[in-house]
């Protein structure tokens, strides 16, 4: 995982190439408190890729990359 400050910056830092999977910090927060908020319960059970995949889509990452195989 990589930050950048602006889409170009990553361009920049693409020098060309095409770019893979990018999200916006807040993006990312909301995506990391979706995943692991639930962690730290005393009946807490490892999510099922359902569950998962759930959260990528409610978050709208939906294209392939973010597909669970």
């Amino acid at each position: 995982m990589n930050l950048f400050r602006s889409e170009e910056h990553i361009a920049h830092w693409l020098g060309g190439r095409p770019p893979g999977a990018t999200l916006s910090v807040a993006k990312l927060c909301d995506l990391a408190h979706a995943w692991w908020g639930d962690r730290l319960a005393p009946d807490w059970r490892p999510h099922t890729r359902e569950h998962n995949q759930a959260i990528l889509d409610a978050l709208g990452l939906t294209n392939h990359f973010w597909r669970l195989a």
